[in-house]
């Protein structure tokens, strides 16, 4: 593949300098969603010709879903900076290699769509950050309806069915890979599908969109009930991904958190009603103009419950970085993790700049302190390092922060685009221990 993005053993070697106290001011530009094209980039094994995926993120997570296609047996390339073609008419095998399927939890997203084409699959549980307890039960059992057979041996999952058949699936709870693993395997189904309390993500959206040009019968992404008509076979398509919402949302609360003026562009205003909302609650200025977002805030803000929901509720992945905001709030704020059961892990990251947050079960207690001082701290997952870094934006003094492989998996560029919005940032290398990982 030519573009080439950190490998997470020299991202492991890199530290971001942050120096707080700097106002935010400028415009920062939204990315492809990488929650999305992770999944487009998986449905494309189904396709009969080669799928040319446009607005790609330059992150990790990318890297690692193409070289599993890669070792699938894809054809996979990268044109220019943001544009991907995965020629998938080469795959020969429906065993996932264990190292990658560890790194990732998207990578669970192939197991849909390489049993709708070959029958049958055999891949260890999937990796990812350590944010609690994510089963793929309601996956497993969403293809046992359709006629799959599941075991478990030696660790491995292997799931087999000649002929996957429609049927109805009511999911016990709105999850997003379940849902997006069903829809992708019901696609090439003999007959229909009905998902019922199916996600309403965005991002399902987007793949019901992909998956319709590549000949799929589809409809209802974006409600509870999705129905898709299964067909013989799908084709080949040109596509460009959607906005990345948590991008967006974080560079917003950053924005804030700095009491700085940023307008982020190339945005889908709805997909970020609920942070807007919870922002202006705080009393953050949120202004939209057609696709953009514009953020001014000029205090301290307000305290605020938060709660995260599946959509349209306030996102799992902004928890964290809202979180760090609220760390200097005129106030005691409450935050509830609805999604996730661990996913407090930056709590004693941020204590140790100032934060005075307490953690009870699944609820967070943050009693708003005066400023943050820099510290050294390590991101212990992607979303938490995100909240680092806003933290470091606010704090008085320097931050260094380890942990940035976490970072690179959902965040391109993000020191230059914090760089070029006034903040002082910069990644400092261990350049010996690099070069070794490198090779």
């Amino acid at each position: 593949m030519s573009l080439y993005i950190k490998t997470r053993e020299v991202a492991a070697m890199e530290t971001l300098r942050i120096v707080g106290g700097r106002e935010l001011r400028g415009s920062i530009a939204t990315p492809g969603a990488k929650n999305s094209c992770l999944k487009l980039l998986a449905m494309s094994i189904m396709a009969s010709g080669k799928c040319v995926i446009s607005n790609v993120p330059r992150v990790t997570d990318v890297e690692t879903m193409c070289q599993l296609l890669e070792a699938l047996g894809a054809r996979v390339s990268f044109t220019g900076r943001t544009e991907v073609t995965v020629d998938p008419t080469t795959i020969a095998s429906a065993a996932p290699p264990d190292p990658l399927v560890r790194k990732m939890r998207a990578s669970v997203q192939v197991l849909g769509p390489l049993l709708a084409r070959f029958g049958e699959v055999k891949m260890p549980y999937p990796g990812g950050c350590a944010i609690g307890s994510r089963p793929i039960d309601l996956h497993l059992r969403g293809l046992s309806a359709m006629g799959a057979q599941v075991s478990e041996e030696h660790g491995y999952i292997m799931v087999r069915a000649s002929r996957l058949v429609g049927t109805d699936i009511h999911l016990d709870f709105p999850s997003v890979g379940a849902t997006e693993n069903l829809m992708a395997a019901a696609c090439l189904a003999s007959g229909t599908t009905i998902i019922r309390n199916a996600a309403r993500e965005p991002e399902i959206v987007d793949e019901q969109n992909f998956l319709t040009r590549l000949g799929a019968d589809i409809r209802g992404a974006g409600t509870d009930t999705i129905k898709i008509v299964g067909v013989s076979e799908l084709g080949s398509t040109n596509y460009s991904v959607m906005p990345d919402r948590i991008q967006a949302g974080t560079y917003m609360i950053a924005a804030a958190a700095t009491r700085g003026d940023v307008t982020i562009t190339g945005v889908v205003p709805e997909h970020l009603d609920a942070l807007a909302a919870k922002l202006a609650e705080t009393g953050v200025a949120v202004i939209y103009t057609e696709d953009c977002v514009r953020v001014a805030m000029g205090d301290r803000p307000g305290p605020i419950a938060v709660k995260s929901m599946p959509y349209p509720g306030f996102p799992t992945d902004l928890q964290a970085p809202i979180a760090a905001y609220l760390t200097v709030s005129r106030g005691t704020s409450t935050i509830t993790e609805n999604i996730f059961s661990n996913r407090f892990r930056y709590v004693d990251e941020l204590a140790r700049m100032g934060a005075h947050i307490g953690v009870d079960g699944r609820t967070a207690i943050i009693r708003g302190v005066n400023e943050l001082t820099g510290a050294r701290v390590v991101a212990p997952d992607l979303r938490a390092g995100a909240a680092l870094i806003i933290a470091g934006l606010m704090a008085r003094g320097e931050t260094t922060l380890d942990g940035m492989e976490h970072v690179y998996r959902g965040y391109d560029d993000i020191q230059g685009k914090l760089a070029a919005c006034g903040a002082e940032v910069e990644i400092v290398t261990d350049s010996a221990s690099a070069a070794v990982a490198e090779q």
